[in-house]
């Protein structure tokens, strides 16, 4: 039945799912997930009308109706996948939000889509909650973790984020401040994480190849990467978190057997000094550089799977990356150093390179991965940023 779907393509599933609403019996949905195909059954019970502009009143009675509906199937299934793939909350949560559209597509009505995602990840155990304005439904969940560029509220002492403000990107949310509702679910309790530390297994069919090259010493180096397109949705609405969390999202399976294994052997007849040198001009120079502003329109931390398929990055983007290739083929301790407007990279040798910067009693060598007036070298620092202030945001130590 999922291949028959398939073939047919997705206007039919979501045919078949507003067609759904008020009829009896079960439907099976095929979800379309990073790693296969998932399966769910649907009792018709939880097929609830809902009116498009949301009320509290209508809140409440789906509520009502889809508490005494025979939804526990369908949270056991989630719960399920969410096990076997080894699922992070972010990625659990993009498992939800393909759920919801399944159910009830966004584009049909945005308050019912908003309602099955808040109510399937409360009824996973997440502290999620519900608020009114005139006019939108913002939807929060609780977080303990260090997040920006997305609105929060705080509720006895707890902070929650705003998991849906990328869909009203022009409210300010001061001005006309959501209003709570008031529903308790005994379940939803749990904070929720915006920490990624590994990525799906994407069918490898999925994966597209991106050549990249730079010159290094005089000799030109290739690569033949592979990238997939689904890392782009995954991170589309990831709002900004720490640097620890988003230094050490990895890279996919596939993207990172076609690029690790290569820089090893390239590097390998290579002291650890010129090894490093060597992945710093490959992130400075196998790539653009874009000042976001003017390639997104705002501030946007890429990945380094992102950077790596991104045509063009900035400074953060490439630290990122560099922090990435250094850990998996070196894994030598390293800080981030963060400027009014740069950040750059600094690593830890026996012995430093040029003139240290000193933190915590350890002496680190610069490392500037982003393309500069000056054909820096390792060891040294813009002539610009040499007297100006800095902060370290992480410091990784090797375990």
């Amino acid at each position: 039945m999922c291949r028959l779907f398939k073939k047919t393509g997705i206007v039919l599933l979501l045919l078949t799912t507003i067609n759904a609403f008020g009829q009896r019996g079960s439907r099976l949905f095929c979800i379309d997930f990073y790693e296969g195909t998932i399966n769910l059954e649907l009792d018709s019970s939880l097929l609830i009308e809902v009116p498009a502009n949301p009320s509290e009143a209508s809140v409440l009675s789906f509520y009502r109706k889809i508490k005494t509906s025979r939804y526990q199937p369908v949270i056991d299934t989630l719960l399920a996948y969410k096990q076997k793939l080894q699922l992070n909350d972010w990625l659990y949560y993009q498992l939800i939000r393909k759920t919801a559209q399944q159910i009830s597509p966004k584009a049909a009505n945005y308050t019912r889509y908003t309602l099955y995602k808040w109510f399937l990840l409360a009824k996973s155990g997440y502290d999620a909650r519900l608020a009114l304005t005139p006019d939108k439904i913002i939807f929060y969940v609780y977080n303990n973790e260090d997040i920006s560029d997305i609105p929060f509220f705080q509720v006895d002492n707890k902070k929650f984020m705003c998991l849906n403000y990328h869909d009203y990107p022009k409210a300010d949310l001061n001005q006309t401040p959501p209003i709570p509702i008031t529903l308790t679910i005994q379940e939803a309790r749990n904070p929720f994480s915006y920490k990624v530390t590994k990525m799906p297994d994407f069918k490898p069919e999925s994966y597209l190849k991106k050549d990249i090259e730079f010159s290094y010493k005089q000799k030109v180096y290739h690569f033949s990467v592979k990238l997939n397109p689904e890392v782009e949705s995954i991170f589309k609405n990831y709002p900004g978190v720490d640097f620890e969390a988003y230094f050490n999202i990895p890279l996919s399976k596939e993207t990172y057997s076609s690029l690790i294994p290569l820089l090893k052997k390239n590097v390998s007849g290579m002291n650890q000094k010129k090894g490093v040198d060597y992945l710093m001009k490959f992130t400075r120079y196998a790539f653009l550089y874009e000042d976001d502003e003017e390639n997104f329109g705002k501030e946007k931390r890429l990945s380094a799977e992102e950077t790596l398929f991104s045509r063009h990055s900035d400074c953060d983007d490439r630290a990122a990356l560099f922090f990435y290739l250094v850990k998996e083929i070196y894994n030598l301790p390293m800080i981030a150093i963060l400027y009014p407007t740069h950040i750059t990279m600094a690593v830890q040798f026996d012995k430093p390179v040029g003139k240290p910067i000193i933190y915590k009693g350890r002496r680190y060598s610069f490392c500037e991965p982003t393309p500069q007036k000056e054909n820096l070298q390792l060891g040294q620092i813009s002539s610009k940023l040499r007297n100006t202030p800095y902060e370290i945001v992480y410091q990784y130590e090797p375990q």
